[in-house]
């Protein structure tokens, strides 16, 4: 292989007695006994750009190998455009059942005709704008905007895009540049939904950040996550990714320091996909990986990892809802108009912020 694969995290699981019947108790959907003993046959699943430490994509791999510990599961965290990149290269003997991606990778995927149709469990329940029409890809779960706001720095926490343009966050702000990251052009979406824009009319997100500038509230804009100078207290208020602060708030140590708001006008989310990939070596195996992310028990467990379930209505435990209380004015993207957007993104930004 050209990939160094590693084992999945809970390699004492492949030890179980091996048996047709693991799982206890009813099927999580139609068909998933049988959809096992096909997966057992081929005894392993390819789970390309799916790290463990990202997305609670650790724990799926323990939930899964729990319930299927005739499949084993072996991962890589490639990056989105790598793993194109990497199905493209292998198109004629692939080596990956399955890719996970930010959806505008997924694009590129279908476009480079490397993925497969596959509608999963809860496929029909998904918005429209968050799977391809055919299931090609779809998503798995949303990253949202949110304004993180270090309290040790900032007197009283911004709820709203127009608190941000208070005199008091003068030289406070940081986000990401959009021409060079994706959360950057979804800041662009978030701002322009919550200033009267939609996916058809970003300016005024792009005027709003033009006046969050002029306003001298910008400390500066960055190129990569800047997660680690926040937690150090170099950085008032992100307006970055919802995750990234329940992150800071509840693993790594800033407690009732942090706030993490989404804007009340309304915020972005950005959709992260996964496909099945085209003649895939383990079919079987893919659908039953697949069907399980999707379920509303698989769902639940993203949401332990501080990111949104993309099927709505999924119902969370008390802890973890309490963490992320419903927030109706949360819009998705669109990945179709927002990938085209993205070079009218990237001049309309430069020449409203910079001058360029």
């Amino acid at each position: 292989m050209n990939f160094k694969f590693k084992a999945a995290l809970v390699t004492a699981l492949s030890l179980a007695p091996f048996t047709a019947s693991a799982f206890d108790g009813p099927e999580l959907y139609d068909g998933e006994q049988a959809l096992y003993e096909k997966a057992q046959e081929e005894g392993l699943i390819v789970s390309f750009d799916t790290g463990p430490t990202w997305a609670n994509w650790s724990s799926q791999f323990k939930n899964f190998k729990a319930r299927y510990p005739g499949v084993e599961m072996v991962y890589n965290d490639l990056g989105s455009a790598a793993t194109v990149v990497a199905l493209d290269k292998s198109r004629n003997r692939p080596q990956a059942d399955t890719a996970y991606y930010f959806a505008g990778s997924a694009l590129d995927a279908v476009a480079k005709d490397v993925v497969a149709p596959f509608e999963p469990v809860n496929f029909d329940k998904l918005p429209d704008e968050l799977r391809e029409k055919d299931g090609k890809w779809f998503t798995v779960h949303k990253l949202n905007i949110a304004f993180l706001v270090n309290k040790k720095l900032v007197k009283e926490t911004p709820e709203s895009w127009a608190d941000l343009l208070k005199s008091e966050y003068k030289n406070s702000i940081v986000y990401l540049d959009p021409r060079s990251t994706g959360q950057g052009q979804v800041v662009v979406f978030g701002a322009a939904f919550g200033n009267g824009g939609d996916m058809d009319n970003i300016q005024p997100g792009i005027d709003y950040l033009a006046r969050l500038h002029d306003s001298g509230n910008v400390l500066r804009t960055v190129g990569t996550t800047p997660y680690a100078q926040f937690l150090k207290g170099e950085i008032p208020i992100w307006i970055g990714y919802e995750n990234d602060g329940l992150k800071a708030k509840y693993k790594d140590g800033m407690g009732d320091d942090i706030d993490v708001v989404i804007p009340k006008e309304a915020s972005a989310a950005a959709p992260y996909a996964i496909s099945m990939v085209k003649n895939g070596p383990n079919p079987s195996s893919a659908k039953l990986w697949l069907n399980y992310i999707m379920t509303d028990e698989g769902q639940a467990t993203f949401a332990e990892g501080y990111v949104r379930p993309s099927v709505p209505g999924v119902k969370l435990s008390p802890e973890v809802a309490d963490k992320m209380p419903d927030a109706p004015q949360i819009r998705p993207i669109d990945i179709v108009k927002a990938t085209a957007l993205k070079a009218d993104i990237d001049t309309g930004w430069s020449k409203a912020v910079l001058g360029d």
